[in-house]
């Protein structure tokens, strides 16, 4: 079959014919990419001596969360990172960015089909035919090659769209993972902070159980009335509801943590500890662009790469599709003469197709492109305000929870004191028991809110990790 004149003469022509896109690459209907503006302050409101950096979001962000140095979180976000199920979807659907990436990019390439058949025929007897048998056999094998020439950049800009589209679901992994760690952190310092509070309602209770006692022997010599006994019965039974509550609060912040390392929440326990140590300090010469970091601001700005690149994909369809066919094989009516010389077939040459009316379909596809350019431009933009407002929160969270430490600290201290000082004053008869009842509300709702804020400071170390796209050095 090679030894054909014209199959020979179609195999020279070849190579000429798929180098044409890189003589026509020049040839590109999309517009040019700029990144969209967007206005960047200088520095942080809530934190000064912030300055401006480059773009990193694909900097190494490390296990951030072993800044806690808490053994049983760093074993729990291990878990996360192995079991969790919105994770692995995320991953999965990664993956078939990928292959998306993958089929688009396949058409650079041409197309080589191997095609054979076999068929039994016959042929009408009342029409006029030149066949003296109206019935035969036919057999055919052969290689079909087809190429699309990408004059107009329609192969490119598709190309070029899926791996940002590839890029952007790249940064959307990162950012489950990285929204997955940090609720598993989060979650954890309340259900520890849970615990410090379970503490401090059970050395109450126990307090005033005792009370309660002393105050029962007193009413029994009637030393005081009905009323202190009841106001004494009150105060125990207020504080075993706030207990039991607490505990509810727990078991479900228990069970939500459970489901995030991929356990059911029957067969998970997690026994009460202390919260964490104090968050680690902040560097007032922390870079403001660690905000650059964050991965979704980076997959916001793929996903207008791919919305630019579509504008070119929709704007060649108004230009003619130029193909390139080659067909060469053998046909035959009978298999043993298939390899013969006679049997030989073949074609190849160029086409063109330009549409001439399409009822507005192209026109549509071209508005559609642009609007949702304009549409990926403006999400870029609030992903970015969001993230300046996420740290600006957390930066204030930060900074007014340190200061609240320190007055709340004094509080506790202050009550402690109030509590001791009326016990002895109503021991020696100079107080009456609503005195000290008073006192030691004052007391538990201040070491509560003592446990509260220390609770919201390390949580919001989290927040300001994940607003600023991980951990970093």
């Amino acid at each position: 079959m090679t030894h054909a004149p014209a199959a020979r003469a179609a195999i020279r022509l070849m190579p000429a014919l798929l180098a044409m896109p890189v003589l026509l690459a020049g040839c590109d209907l999309a517009p040019r990419y700029a990144p969209a503006a967007m206005p960047v302050p200088a520095a942080f409101k809530e934190q000064a001596g912030w300055i401006q950096a480059t773009p990193q979001d694909a900097a190494p962000k490390g296990a951030w969360w072993r800044m806690f140095r808490d053994p049983d979180l760093d074993r729990l976000e291990d878990a996360v990172t192995a079991a969790n199920q919105d994770l692995r979807i995320a991953v999965a659907q990664f993956d078939e960015a990928r292959a998306d990436a993958r089929t688009a990019q396949a058409d650079y390439y041409p197309t080589l089909d191997l095609n054979g058949a076999w068929s039994r025929n016959g042929l009408s007897g009342a029409v006029a035919n030149v066949f003296r048998n109206r019935t035969f056999n036919n057999y055919s094998l052969g290689l079909d090659l087809q190429y699309e020439v990408d004059v107009w950049g329609r192969v490119r800009n598709q190309a070029r769209a899926g791996r940002a589209r590839a890029a952007a679901s790249a940064g959307d992994l990162a950012s489950v993972a990285l929204s997955l760690h940090a609720e598993l952190a989060t979650d954890y310092i309340l259900l520890r902070g849970y615990d410090a509070q379970q503490d401090v309602l059970d050395r109450t209770v126990r307090n005033d159980r005792h009370a309660l006692d002393l105050t029962q022997a007193q009413f029994d010599v009637g030393y005081i009335a009905q009323p202190d006994l009841s106001a004494a019965q009150a105060q125990l039974q207020s504080v075993i509801t706030q207990q039991t509550d607490n505990r509810l609060k727990r078991a479900t912040l228990e069970h939500a943590i459970a489901v995030l390392t991929g356990q059911p929440p029957a067969v998970f326990s997690l026994p009460p500890r202390p919260l964490p140590a104090d968050p680690p300090g902040i560097a007032p010469g922390l870079p403001a662009t660690l905000l650059q970091r964050r991965p979704d601001i980076a997959a916001a700005e793929r996903r207008v790469v791919a919305a630019n690149a579509e504008i070119g994909v929709a704007r060649a369809a108004y230009f003619p599709a130029l193909t390139f066919d080659a067909l060469m094989g053998v046909q035959a009516a009978m298999p043993n003469h298939l390899l013969s010389a006679p049997a030989q077939a073949w074609s190849f040459g160029p086409q063109a197709v330009l549409n001439l009316f399409d009822g507005g379909r192209r026109a549509a596809l071209n508005a559609h492109a642009g609007a949702a350019h304009d549409e990926t431009v403006a999400r870029y933009r609030q992903t970015v305000l969001d993230a300046w407002r996420d740290v600006e929160d957390a930066l204030a969270a930060l900074r007014h929870l340190a200061e609240e430490s320190v007055s709340q600290h004094e509080a506790v201290l202050a009550a402690a004191d109030a509590t001791h000082r009326a016990g002895q004053l109503g021991t020696g008869g100079l107080a009456n028991d609503y005195s000290v009842i008073v006192a030691r509300n004052i007391e538990l709702s201040d070491r509560l809110s003592e446990v509260d804020i220390a609770t919201r400071r390390l949580a919001a170390y989290v927040a300001l990790v994940k607003a600023l796209g991980g951990g970093w050095r």
